[in-house]
């Protein structure tokens, strides 16, 4: 089994930057990709950002050049840098975890910008 924690979420200004984290543990051998999804009430939920065990990343277009994804593989950590925040950031951000073909999900944090 693989647990994921997600932290860091809280509200912000427009324009103001937060930092998540996402801490895996379990039972985690081989990951093939970890990334951050989110959902907006009323939305689906969309890949923001996403990073393969080999440090490829892909980011949504409405994300590029302000969030950033990176991981810690000796702390099974995965971060999400976001800067310039829009109040259309404004969602649950989800850590997802690839491993052996299953997903694994942590259980959310909430990301408001708002003035």
């Amino acid at each position: 089994q693989v647990h994921l924690v997600e932290s860091g979420g809280g509200l912000v200004q427009p324009g103001g930057s937060l930092r998540l984290s996402c801490a895996a543990s379990g039972i985690i051998y081989s990951i093939s990709a970890m990334g951050w999804y989110r959902q907006a009430p009323g939305k689906q939920r969309e890949l923001v950002a996403r990073i393969t065990s080999g440090g490829r990343t892909n980011y949504a277009d409405s994300v590029k050049g302000r969030f950033t994804i990176s991981r810690d593989n000796a702390k099974n950590t995965l971060y999400l840098q976001m800067n310039s925040l829009k109040a259309e950031d404004t969602a649950v951000y989800y850590c997802n975890l690839e491993q052996f073909g299953l997903d694994y999900w942590g259980q959310g944090t909430q990301v408001t910008v708002s003035s």
